[in-house]
């Protein structure tokens, strides 16, 4: 039950429109058969800003060693700088630590996406 409250708050208060925004660019990197493989990751940072609760980051930089390079240096390492800011804004206060901590996550996921795992707890 606390997991169905987190997730519902966490989407009403900024997690739809995270995944919108990730769904958007997945569609826009699709669009081209090169950037189908960024297009994959971005959906996959979609499915983890909607609903970030309950779930683990597990990333392997090393087995994609030249695609999360491409990706960090194209807006990855801007997103998970943005991330990284609203996890610590969010841990200023005692209520918003909890989404904090789903900011951290994310900022794994969106530094060095290929390769990463995302696992359900």
């Amino acid at each position: 039950m606390l997991k169905l409250i987190k997730n519902l708050l966490w989407v009403l208060l900024g997690g739809l429109w995270l995944a919108l925004l990730w769904s958007i660019f997945g569609i826009l990197f699709c669009i081209t058969f090169v950037g189908i493989p960024f297009g994959i990751q971005c959906f996959k940072l979609a499915k983890l800003s909607f609903l970030p609760y309950k779930k683990k980051v597990m990333t392997h930089f090393k087995s994609h060693p030249i695609a999360n390079l491409i990706w960090s240096i194209l807006g990855g390492w801007e997103m998970a700088i943005a991330y990284l800011l609203f996890g610590i804004a969010n841990c200023i206060t005692i209520i918003g630590i909890p989404k904090g901590i789903q900011c951290f996550k994310i900022t794994k996921l969106a530094f060095a996406p290929f390769g990463a795992k995302i696992k359900t707890k």
